[in-house]
């Protein structure tokens, strides 16, 4: 009856430790005390290494310098209090390469209850682990640019102590491209690690524990990826708009849209204001003329002048909003009036309105009824140049305290030769 028991239990354990070498992991056993004594061929064909080698705590020769004391530590107190152990190290491969495993033991006790040997395995996550560095990479790279972003955005505040608002969109236009690039190209490419991960953690055999945080952990990765290619998408529209139209110097003469430009030039304005403070909101009206059609003119000039107005009103209604008590919904108007050989473009907002002193003097170059640090007095003074001495148009303002502000910019259609004065400013 012993000799048949024995035989019985040295048939099981072959056919145990044959299952065990055509597994795809590393399998081991060890002693009550934590000493292994065998390892199934994977281990060895890995690590290449002999049973002899590895016995007992000899397995501490294939870990990394850096983690092998905190392993030995973390499966030590398991061993000594019997409970299960798990944790995630790199081992060296046979060739001096290292590989990320997560490791686990569970104690087998007999029927008193007493830890009589341990089974343990190891599971080749080296893929996930990279693609998880990898995405963890990505992400901090991404949120400092986006931090890079927000500085850039800072800076608008000094947008008109330069000499003009072209040359100053411009160049937080081109300071702003590489990072948002970089937002853009890394965001898209995280999304197919991600999805590249996916796929890999669908072919690896995890415990339904492991798999639902790794799951939740990739979807929450993908819904962050998600929000930042859409605004980033939205960003890239508002560069492209700030570089087409403020190019260095005063550009082409040409013949150009008029409706086409002043729609261009109060998206960019409203979205730079918006960014600037989030919680603004206006109210948009349009009334073009589809007979105001081509001018010639130097557009990146003229978009200049509509975004300096445009941004003025949008300063004036907030400036209302702030220090009225009674309900008041921001309102700003933009048309366009075809008047033959002109063209009118009129800007209005429901603000409040310009004092008959300030009026006197609003073309005046420096002269600024904002806070320091808020204005330098030259944008409409240099819009009046535009439009009057480069164009030979006209710039007028009616105005009404605490109730309106409207300019009237007349260009007319055909170039014509800069004036030598101004409209009677």
């Amino acid at each position: 009856m012993l000799a048949a028991n024995e035989s019985r239990l040295r048939e099981s354990e072959a056919r145990f430790r044959e299952l065990a070498d055509n597994l795809s992991q590393f399998v081991w056993t060890a002693d009550a005390a934590g000493s292994i004594y065998w390892y199934n061929k994977r281990w060895h064909d890995y690590a290449g290494t002999s049973l002899e080698d590895m016995q007992g705590w000899g397995w501490m020769k294939v870990h990394h310098p850096d983690h092998v004391q905190r392993v030995v530590d973390r499966i030590q107190r398991s061993f000594e209090t019997g409970t299960p152990w798990e944790d995630t190290f790199p081992l060296r491969r046979k060739d001096g390469a290292y590989r990320w495993f997560l490791s686990r033991a569970l104690p087998i006790r007999n029927e008193g209850g007493d830890v009589v040997r341990w089974f343990g395995t190891n599971t080749d996550v080296t893929e996930q682990i990279e693609a998880e560095n990898e995405l963890q990479t990505r992400t901090r790279e991404l949120a400092a640019s986006l931090e890079d972003l927000r500085t850039a955005k800072d800076r608008l505040v000094q947008t008109e102590k330069l000499a003009s608002l072209g040359q100053l969109t411009a160049g937080i236009a081109h300071e702003i491209k590489n990072p948002l690039n970089f937002v853009n190209n890394f965001s898209a490419l995280s999304e197919e690690l991600v999805e590249e991960l996916s796929d890999t953690l669908k072919e690896t055999a995890l415990d339904d524990k492991t798999r639902g945080e790794i799951d939740e952990l990739t979807a929450l990765l993908k819904g962050n990826l998600e929000k930042i290619v859409q605004h980033g998408k939205r960003a890239d529209s508002i560069v492209k708009n700030m570089l087409l139209h403020s190019r260095e110097g005063a550009g082409e003469l040409r013949p150009a849209d008029i409706n086409a430009l002043v729609e261009e030039s109060l998206m960019l304005a409203y979205h730079g204001a918006r960014a600037e403070k989030p919680g603004f909101n206006i109210t948009l009206k349009r009334e073009f003329d589809p007979e105001a059609g081509m001018i010639e003119m130097y557009p990146q000039e003229i978009t200049r002048v509509l975004l300096n107005v445009i941004s003025n009103g949008f300063y004036a209604v907030a400036k209302r909003k702030e220090v009225g008590d009674a309900p008041f919904e921001p309102i700003l108007s933009v048309s366009t009036i075809s008047l033959g050989d002109t063209v009118e473009i009129r800007i209005r907002d429901n603000g409040a309105g310009i004092p008959p002193a300030v009026k006197d003097r609003m073309f005046d170059p420096f002269f600024t009824t904002k806070p320091p640090g808020e204005g330098t007095g030259l944008g409409l003074s240099l819009s009046h140049d535009i439009v009057v001495k480069q164009h030979g148009g006209r710039m007028d303002v009616a105005t009404e305290a605490g109730a309106f502000t409207e300019f009237v910019i007349t260009l007319p259609r055909a170039a014509a030769a800069p004036a030598t004065s101004g409209d009677g400013h």
